[in-house]
This record gives C-alpha cells, structure tokens and sequence, in this order.
C-alpha cells in the first residue's frame, strides 16, 4: 500500500514540476516576445542599416548626416524625398511618417549650416515644425550619389524609359537613334511632367548621343566639349558661364545643344528608387515617396498645372 502511495506521490510531483516547467516556459516566451516588441526602430538604426547596405565604404567629410531628431528618435515610418521642403515634411507628418530621408539639404545649404539662421523666422518655423512633431530628417547624398549604380542616375534612366539606351557601364551616357531635339525634349517634358523646362539649341538637331549630369552641374564644359556627345541633360548650372560656353560653342559651328530640366525634377525619380531599395532593411516600419513639388510655373500656365 505504502509502495503505491510513494508510487501516485511521485507521479503527482512530475506532473506538478512539469506543469511549473511548463508555465514557466510560456512566460518566458512571452517575456521574450514581449520585450522584443518594446525594442522600436530609431532614426540611428536605420542609418546604421543604411550604412551597412549601401555597398561602398562610409565617408568621414560628408553632408550625410542627421539634421534633425536625434539617433534615439523611434520610426514610425519613413518617407523619401529629392528635398526636404516644409510641404513635404507635412506630407509625410499626416501619412505618419516621421523620418524623412531627403537627397538634398533641409535648412538651404548643401552643408544645411545653420549659424547664420539662428534667427531667421523661416528657418525656426521649419525648425519648430519637425520637433514639436518628433521628426528625424537625414540627408543622404553623397553616399546614394556613390553607390554601384548611382541611385540618382538609376531612377531617371528608369523614369525616362531609356534603360535600354544606357552605356552598360555608365548609365549617365546614352545612345539615341538621332530623334530631333525638340521631339526628344518634349519626350522629356511628358515623361517627367516639367513645367518649366529649358532647351538650348536647334530644334532640329539629331540627337544621337547623350550625357547626363543630374542636379547641379559646375564642371559641364568637359562634359558638353567632348566629341562624342550631342546633348546635355542637366538639372541646373550658371547661365552666366556653361550655358554662355554653350551659346558660343553653336556660334562656332557645332552641333550641340543642352536641357535644363530644373534640380527637382532631375533628381526626382532616383529617390522613389531610394524608397524601394529601404523597404527590406526595415521591414517595422511603412516607407513611402513623396515627391518635392516643381517650384516653378509659367506666366501662360497655372501654377498648379503640371505642363
């Protein structure tokens, strides 16, 4: 009798310590996935991924940096864009994005140097805006300009249709089966809907070979002299120094002609590429582009008109 008491005592410990095992387990994964759940996304952590992913090495002097929040900042979502307008910080306020990752300056520098703002009641308003709401804005430039292929470069080629026009190589240089340039131009125009884009030279030119300089272009010279190239495509650039060197380089005889397609816009798609390209290296968080809007409009046309 003892032996069967001893016996049914044993088998009601095991069954209690498994159950002990049992629920001390499951609050453990609980706990686990619990305190997992309470680790959120920061803006530091998501430009730790960028770096990690971005496939060439990290600069030491560059405008890449974090202009607004801190690292400690949590995501709530992200949102892409060629330039940090306040209009588009609000965009992506009300579509609970709260970091912005911007290919051009927040505060109206390329360097976004603020000493000489500190008054300045545009630049407090704008200020103000991003931390009452909690934002995060990093500027990433020099690096999306620098990766394999340049993400800038790739959103335009692919925006335009001209993918299969694009050196292997080099998707800067195209090659055109001689389209007249005001075709190729309003091509352009339709493409990327440009309302104030500008055009220098014969609207009757072949066009056969191009080069690309999006955004700002200084150094254009080297690039519109070469033999082997008929056109340049650029955001914008001083009309006092390359487009007078093109002038007269047409004066001279030359078959040449350049596009101003305006810095926006000439920027624009290789940030919704940027959108694409960060949607694996968070998957917390929603990302989104918001496109900066043209600032430009024409006296025929009305402002909100998008040709």
């Amino acid at each position: 009798m003892k032996q069967i008491e001893i016996a049914n005592s044993s088998r009601r410990e095991f069954l209690l310590a498994g159950a002990a095992l049992s629920l001390t387990t499951t609050a453990s994964g609980q706990n686990a996935s619990s305190e997992a759940g309470s680790r959120k996304l920061t803006a530091g952590t998501v430009i730790d991924r960028i770096k990690a992913n971005i496939g060439i090495p990290w600069r030491q002097q560059t405008v890449d940096n974090l202009i607004a929040g801190s690292p400690d900042t949590p995501v709530k979502g992200i949102a892409t864009t060629m330039m940090a307008t306040l209009e588009v910080c609000k965009k992506a306020h009300a579509g609970g994005k709260n970091m912005v990752i911007t290919h051009e300056s927040t505060f109206f520098s390329h360097q976004d140097t603020i000493d000489h703002l500190t008054d300045d009641a545009t630049y407090l308003c704008k200020r103000d805006f991003l931390n009452q709401n909690g934002m995060a804005v990093f500027h990433f430039h020099d690096h999306w300009h620098g990766r394999h292929p340049d993400g800038i470069a790739e959103g335009m080629v692919r925006e335009l249709g001209w993918g299969g026009n694009a050196e292997q190589d080099n998707p800067k240089l195209l090659n055109f089966p001689g389209t007249p340039l005001a075709k190729f131009a309003q091509d352009m125009q339709t493409k990327l809907g440009v309302r104030t884009m500008r055009v220098l030279g014969d609207p009757n030119l072949r066009v056969n070979r191009v080069i690309t300089s999006w955004g700002y272009v200084g150094a254009g010279i080297p690039l519109i002299s070469r033999d082997d190239v008929d056109v340049l495509v650029c955001g914008e650039t001083r009309e006092w120094e390359l487009v007078e060197y093109v002038q007269d380089m047409i004066a001279c005889g030359k078959k040449k002609a350049m596009i101003v397609v305006g810095h926006v816009v000439s920027e624009q798609a290789g940030m919704k590429v940027c959108a694409e390209w960060l949607k694996p290296l968070v998957p917390e968080v929603p990302v989104e582009f918001i496109a900066a809007s043209e600032p430009f409009w024409r006296p025929d046309k009305p402002w909100h008109s998008r040709t």
